[in-house]
């Protein structure tokens, strides 16, 4: 039995599939996860309706089974303030490096071939989606 709060099986096999410097997109429920990847990327599907599950509630138990050396963001248009990347930044701490991207730099980064699987959520906040890459063991 698992020691940890994470038990989605798909999930659980993704991140045990992906390593240092992977990386792991977060969709929120705007997010083009069908086409804004690389092809190889699996969709692990956690929207069952709109609101659920948000980024956040996604992050909270990935953060207990992996350590995240790095965090990005999308840009609002106007370069707006986006309430959901707060959150993250506190989540994350201080030891995460966290940057902002504009919307299309995002997309393409999104689609880099070390992004190993997104996970689409029901967030329904503008620009929630977060990218993740895996740091090391500690």
């Amino acid at each position: 039995m698992l020691n940890y709060t994470l038990t989605h099986p798909p999930l659980l096999r993704a991140l045990a599939a992906a390593g240092h410097g992977s990386q792991v997109l977060l969709a929120d429920g705007n997010y083009p996860a069908a086409t804004a990847k690389p092809a190889g990327a699996e969709v692990i599907h956690l929207n069952l309706r709109p609101g659920l599950l948000s980024v956040t509630e996604v992050l909270g138990p990935l953060l207990e089974a992996v350590n995240i050396e790095a965090a990005r963001v999308m840009a609002l248009p106007d370069n707006g303030d986006v309430p959901a990347h707060a959150e993250y930044q506190q989540l994350l701490g201080d030891g995460v490096d966290f940057s902002v991207m504009e919307r299309f730099a995002f997309y393409e980064a999104a689609r880099g071939p070390d992004v190993a699987f997104v996970v689409a959520t029901g967030d329904q906040r503008i620009c929630a989606n977060l990218l993740l890459t895996i740091g090391v063991r500690t």
